[in-house]
């Protein structure tokens, strides 16, 4: 297993970053769609982030609109709709494929280091989230029915 902070991603507003900028922080890398059953997990995922950020952890959203078209919108309707209705902070990305052959080279790895149930790979839905240690690796997938706040006590043995 290898650390994940060779990779770069956009931001929402178009500034490519490398996740080097997140080096040593315990990270919790979520597929996320506004117009998703899951969406109210942004609030859980900023009370997060609010709670922990101070101590080493961040949250890192990447739209996704591979399943059911649930994010349609552009960057900035994406940002607007976060920022408004859910008052998220933590860092956005812009819009990805997390699955199939334009899938991202983060997300090929998290898969790959923290495979889902039964050893898939494949991102099943939004708000999959992944554990990052402090090292830069995945060591645990979660699914989209894990809320956010059912993660803390594995998030705070990490810090």
């Amino acid at each position: 297993m290898s650390d994940i902070y060779h990779h770069k991603a956009k931001l929402l507003d178009g500034t490519e970053v490398s996740l080097g900028d997140w080096r040593g922080q315990v990270l919790l890398i979520v597929n996320v769609a506004s117009k998703c059953g899951f969406t109210p997990q942004y609030a859980g995922l900023e009370a997060l982030y609010e709670k922990l950020r101070d101590k080493g952890f961040a949250v890192l959203g990447f739209p996704c609109n591979q399943f059911g078209q649930q994010e349609p919108g552009n960057a900035a309707e994406i940002a607007s709709f976060c920022s408004t209705t859910y008052g998220v902070t933590f860092p956005m990305f812009a819009r990805i494929d997390v699955n199939g052959p334009n899938s991202a080279p983060l997300y090929e790895q998290l898969k790959s280091d923290a495979p889902g149930l039964l050893g898939s790979k494949a991102v099943k839905w939004n708000f999959t989230k992944f554990l990052v240690n402090r090292a830069g690796e995945a060591v645990e997938r979660f699914a989209p029915t894990v809320k956010p706040e059912d993660i803390t006590a594995k998030i705070v043995k990490l810090l």
